[in-house]
């Protein structure tokens, strides 16, 4: 009689007679005579190679060559952070908020219907002077681009920086229309941002819509580039699902875990060298898959500790002790523009991304009040301000442009309510009062301004000039009345603070700024970097 076999244990390998002897790892798994790594116990987690003496030794010795030559970014590429913030539907910018003057800079100032045109009363005029102090109290220059001093973007600024950052900021503004209520402005400037040479360890662009701009205005069609089209980000949980390391991680020391994938490298380009495919392309297949090893240690090292990308466990953000917050936990769990803000400026400023645009929304704000647009113009001055605190924190400089599809004009009608704060109703669209303006931190000092007497700095503070009555001198630079022109002419700023000017030329063969004297007078600074950061 048979032997009547027991019943196996949940554990125990199946032995069938039919079946061949297991040769292949899916053989083993399947009969139970192979465990999951987890059940694999070992004096050293090298013992895993068949030669962990030479696997061990040659850790990380090289590593960072190999990096270099598979084209793995780091720190940026080295150029300045650049974040874009898109608010959409025409904002205020020039007037109430960034003072906007005549041909010799913001202080060459307007009319006093003009000035109303861009609500602000005649009581309120930047052209008026205190008997008491001689000067004006509504200009206000501790950015160094002079703003009013009831300006909300600036209070939002000003609630964020700190005075030591606040010192180390300087600005420009560009008077230049852009169609009202609309998309197609060709506004973003992401593409040519990183045609100039800006990428990111993880990511080159980002923006917190899902667009070929990453924003809610369009991109110059010229300079789109969909190999790096933007990814979405606009909260945190997009930023901390950018990488996933595996599981590796947590059962082994981050540490260890970067050790043996580095060592799994190394192994499996020995056995590479070893190998003839008989492809034409030989050469090229093993530098792919040497490189996706490469690419997988260097994740791990550089994003196996959750908190490298988390923007709601920066402490940098958050704050603590001494250090007031940037953005509470509150904030960013009850207000969807902080934590959008927070999640790019996380990714640009750290350089895990090239650049970013943030768009906000809200900003068709004509309601026959001043109370809508003076609140959403604060919040957006707070998330402003947020970021180049933050830069000031990690100590790196930052670019900071703020655009907007159009603008708004005021017929004179005053609102007295708290939030209005006694400034002019906005009225109606109007792309004529429209500007943009840029903001750059430099943890160096304030950048230089151009020119060698306190008039010339003044023309170049401000790219282009209004008439009196507040409307934009369309004949004053290329970008005045051509929006894909205004956004060569930020490319060209964002060149110029890496001392790279000059290859315009050359990143934009077609460009419509002119020539050298043309290009030089649309320029607002002397270099804050030489070529790359620490360069």
């Amino acid at each position: 009689m048979a032997k009547k076999q027991g019943t196996l244990s949940p554990d125990e390998p199946l032995r069938h007679l039919e079946h061949k002897r297991p040769v292949t790892r899916r053989d083993f798994l399947a009969q139970g005579f192979l465990k999951g790594l987890g059940v694999v116990a070992a004096p050293s987690i090298f013992g895993l190679f068949a030669n962990p003496r030479a696997a061990f030794s040659a850790v990380s010795a090289d590593m960072q060559a190999l990096k270099t030559a598979c084209g793995i970014a780091t720190q940026g590429a080295g150029k300045i952070p650049f974040i874009c913030f898109d608010l959409a539907g025409g904002a205020n910018i020039a007037g109430s908020n960034v003072l906007v003057g005549k041909q010799g800079g913001q202080l060459d100032f307007l009319s006093t219907a003009g000035y109303n045109k861009l609500g602000l009363p005649g009581d309120m005029i930047p052209s008026v002077v205190n008997p008491q102090t001689g000067t004006s109290d509504f200009i206000n220059s501790s950015l160094g681009l002079s703003f009013h001093s009831d300006s909300a973007f600036l209070r939002g600024i000003l609630e964020k920086v700190s005075l030591t950052t606040a010192a180390n900021i300087n600005g420009a503004v560009i008077p230049a229309r852009s169609d009202n209520d609309t998309g197609n402005n060709p506004h973003n400037p992401m593409y040519g941002i990183n045609r100039a040479g800006a990428d990111g360890e993880l990511l080159t662009l980002i923006g917190s819509r899902s667009s070929d701009s990453g924003g809610n205005s369009m991109a110059p069609a010229a300079m789109i580039n969909l190999e790096v089209r933007p990814t979405k980000v606009d909260r945190p949980s997009d930023v901390t699902g950018l990488v996933d390391t595996g599981r590796l991680v947590g059962l082994l020391s981050q540490a260890d875990a970067v050790a043996v994938m580095e060592s799994i490298q190394r192994v499996s380009n020995q056995r590479m060298g070893r190998i003839d495919t008989q492809l034409a392309t030989d050469a090229v297949v093993k530098d792919l898959v040497r490189c996706g090893y490469v690419k997988a240690a260097d994740l791990v090292d550089r994003y196996g500790d959750p908190t490298t990308l988390n923007p709601s466990i920066d402490a940098n953000i958050l704050g603590g002790g001494a250090v007031a917050p940037i953005f509470t936990a509150t904030d960013l769990t009850s207000d969807g523009e902080f934590a959008k803000t927070a999640s790019v400026m996380k990714l640009v400023v750290n350089g895990f991304a090239g650049a970013g645009t943030i768009t906000m929304g809200g900003y068709d704000y004509h309601t026959g009040d001043r109370s809508a647009g003076e609140t959403r113009d604060l919040r957006a001055g707070r998330c402003i301000g947020a970021c180049l605190e933050y830069a000031a924190r990690l100590g790196v400089p930052l670019m900071v442009y703020v655009l907007s599809d159009g603008s708004v004009f005021s017929n004179g009608m005053i609102d007295d309510s708290a939030n209005g704060r006694g400034k002019g109703v906005w009225t109606g669209d109007s792309s004529e009062t429209a500007a943009s303006f840029f903001l750059v931190y430099n943890p160096a000092g304030r950048p230089t301004l151009i020119g060698a007497t306190a008039d010339e700095q003044a023309r170049h503070q401000q790219i282009g000039y209004m008439r009196a009555d507040a409307s934009v001198e369309t004949s004053a630079t290329p970008a005045a009345n051509n929006v894909n022109l205004l956004v060569e002419t930020v490319v060209l700023n964002y060149l110029a603070l890496h001392g790279e000017q000059g290859q315009l030329g050359a990143l934009f063969p077609n460009h419509g700024l002119g020539n050298a004297a043309s290009i030089d007078s649309l320029t607002a600074f002397e270099p804050i970097v030489n070529g790359t950061i620490g360069g």
